[in-house]
């Protein structure tokens, strides 16, 4: 150090080999950094490069590689003949990808100067946005036409996330026809996802009701896949490889379509159900619930006023009469409730009570009377044919409640009938145990003698009468119910029959049963309630008219169903079947708020036999009085007209007083005799 002048302290001096110490130092630790981070860099390289080669490697193919799932086209659905009731036809949809959409507010503002989005697609699709995982494509318009799929082509690149797919969609020819057979598909949804699992939502639509729903697994097929080729804006450029999908089966049903159409057409305007079976097999020829709906409003989602117009008729065109309704069954029952008479040995056929129009519990004073001054003498198949209630209040006390029962169950009441349709009712056989369910009030033998003629308690389905009828008509074999017959899991393929459940034996004793089909004929060809239905009939027909009444009356004055409100008309049926010495139809109808039996669904059901058995398409009657042939009905629908639809068959005018008059019940439930 030098002294400095006047006292300051001398200034260091610079030391140049301490700097280039320094300097060295530092270059050398700057190096060792480089070279270091480059041999980390190399290392990450190698790491890249070859030790992750082949997950990169795969990792570069899914980007350039996107597997597809290939829908399967679902199942079509025809009749015996052939027809096809529920077909696929080509079409467009939109679908969204949330995540790689973007805003969904501007998105869809932008696609509405493309395609034209409806407010309630747009709904529908942020409910469905709001409830899905992002990466899930959304259907945002499930129908797009050809000029909209045009354009959206063409700006495509400005919507990532947005696909226009094809895909086949659902249709009904028939329309309302077999809606309540047939059912329908609708938009598969999350609950869809979660009773079925992930891969469900590949599918687009998902069976909602009748055969769609019953059968829906085996309809839509199995999914395959495709890997398809992609450049960086996601565009296809070409498919690579396909796992092909596997088209669902297709079904073939024991419905005829023409004898359908003639079902329809005898109902007129009138409301009910009805069904018709093959005695041999069980097999269902035709079922109608009536009104109807057309199963297309449904495919892709029904507008909310279609809807609301479809829930606010008070004639329920919705509701499945066949499977979800059921009512009493009036005199339907009887032909059942003597044969289990004569099976139990408490009667024969040839057993005869003396009827007096009003029969007497012991120790009561109360009377259950029967229609007119009493049917005298009556043996089992008179019973039948003429509708003698007293014959059956008699033996429906003698036989006891719980032995009634037991054999009512016997005869398939009370039990689902095996029809491949969901949400059967089983009805309600009368009974202890039921009411014992149901009630804390005892059973009342007064209930006993009703339950005999079909009323009190009783709910019974159409299908449930259409099958015991069958069995009485084919000798004893209770079949259940199918609606199809066969199935082929390809175009190509062969048809196989779906296997036949057991058909047990309703009755062990041919010569009661006998008895019953005597009594049944007598109904329409001897001097019983449907006499009328056979003027004119090449054919023989068996069979039993029956009344089963909303509302008592009074005394013995007769009551004219036709001067009560609408809602208050009693319930008009009819059982039977044709030819009667060789069977190939049975048949039930029940006609809601139609009066009696013998006048208004007899009437149809001869209709109904002449279409099966001549080939004869009943006319339907204008409000100006004019006959229609049914065909006009169906316009649009050529292959599913009979070739004797022209013709028409004129239905006797029943008489001014109509069936006798029901009888009286007692109390707890309203009266009447079935008829």
């Amino acid at each position: 150090m030098i002294a400095g002048r006047r006292g300051r302290p001398a200034r260091r001096l610079r030391n140049p080999e301490a700097e280039a110490r320094l300097f060295r130092g530092r270059a050398l630790s700057g190096f060792a950094v480089v070279l270091l981070s480059l041999a980390g860099l190399a290392g990450w390289y190698f790491k890249l490069q070859v030790l992750d080669h082949d997950d990169y490697a795969k990792r570069s193919e899914a980007n350039r590689i996107k597997p597809r799932p290939v829908v399967p086209g679902r199942g079509l659905i025809l009749d015996r003949e052939g027809r096809i009731l529920a077909d696929n036809v080509p079409a467009y949809r939109l679908d969204v990808t949330p995540e790689e959409a973007g805003d969904p507010q501007a998105l869809i503002e932008a696609l509405s100067q493309v395609v034209e989005l409806a407010p309630e697609d747009i709904e529908r699709f942020e409910a469905a946005r709001k409830g899905a995982r992002g990466f899930r494509a959304i259907p945002l318009k499930l129908r797009i036409g050809d000029d909209e799929a045009a354009r959206f082509a063409v700006e495509r690149w400005r919507f990532p996330g947005v696909e226009l797919v094809p895909y086949l969609n659902r249709r009904y020819p028939y329309g309302d026809l077999l809606a309540h057979v047939v059912g329908y598909v609708g938009r598969t949804d999350e609950d869809d996802i979660a009773r079925f699992g992930e891969a469900h939502g590949v599918f687009t639509h998902t069976g909602r009701t009748g055969l769609e729903r019953y059968y829906d697994e085996l309809l839509r097929g199995v999914v395959g896949y495709e890997q398809v080729e992609t450049n960086v804006e996601g565009r296809a450029l070409g498919r690579l490889g396909l796992v092909p999908a596997t088209a669902g089966a297709d079904l073939r049903l024991s419905i005829d379509v023409e004898l359908q159409q003639a079902m329809v057409a005898a109902f007129g305007d009138m409301q009910g159900s009805a069904v018709a079976v093959d005695p041999a097999t069980g097999q269902v020829l035709a079922m109608v619930s009536l009104p109807s709906y057309d199963p297309n409003l449904f495919v892709n989602g029904i507008s909310n006023t279609d809807y609301r117009a479809l829930m606010d008729d008070p004639a329920r065109p919705l509701f499945n009469r066949n499977v979800l309704g059921g009512g009493p069954p009036g005199s339907i029952v009887k032909p059942f409730v003597a044969l289990a008479g004569v099976d139990s040995g408490l009667r024969t056929p040839e057993s005869r009570v003396f009827s007096t129009g009003e029969f007497f519990i012991p120790g009561q004073s109360r009377g259950y009377r029967d229609a007119g001054r009493g049917g005298g003498w009556v043996d089992l198949r008179d019973s039948i044919s003429r509708s003698i209630n007293y014959y059956y209040y008699k033996l429906a006390y003698d036989m006891g409640i719980d032995r009634l029962a037991e054999y009512m169950h016997r005869y398939g009441f009370g039990e689902p009938t095996g029809i491949d349709l969901t949400g059967e009712s089983a009805g309600i056989v009368p009974s202890r145990e039921w009411k014992a369910r149901n009630s804390r009030e005892p059973w009342y033998p007064g209930e006993t003698v009703i339950a005999g003629i079909g009323q009190g308690y009783w709910v019974a389905t159409a299908l449930q009468m259409a099958r015991g009828t069958a069995a009485i008509a084919n000798g004893g074999r209770l079949h259940p119910l199918r609606l199809v017959a066969e199935r082929r899991t390809g175009y190509d393929a062969p048809w196989s029959p779906l296997p036949a459940a057991p058909a047990p034996l309703i009755t062990d004793n041919p010569d009661h049963l006998r008895a019953v089909q005597e009594g049944m004929e007598n109904t329409i060809h001897g001097r019983g309630t449907a006499v009328a239905m056979a003027r004119g009939a090449p054919y023989r027909m068996a069979g039993k008219t029956g009344t089963a009444q909303k509302i008592s009356r009074r005394g013995s004055a007769s009551l004219d169903p036709r001067t009560l409100p609408y809602h208050l008309r009693h319930q008009a049926l009819f059982a039977g079947y044709a030819p009667a010495e060789n069977p190939t139809i049975a048949l039930a109808v029940v006609v809601e708020h139609g009066g009696y039996g013998g006048s208004t669904a007899a009437p149809i059901a001869r209709r109904i036999f002449d279409a099966w058995l001549l080939g004869e398409m009943p006319a339907v009657p204008t409000a100006e009085g004019e006959e229609v042939p049914v065909v006009d009905l169906f316009e649009g629908v050529q292959s599913a007209v009979l070739p004797g639809a022209g013709s028409t068959f004129a239905v006797p005018a029943p008489s001014a007083s109509g069936d006798p008059a029901p009888a009286p019940l007692a109390p707890p439930v309203p009266e009447g005799a079935a008829r």
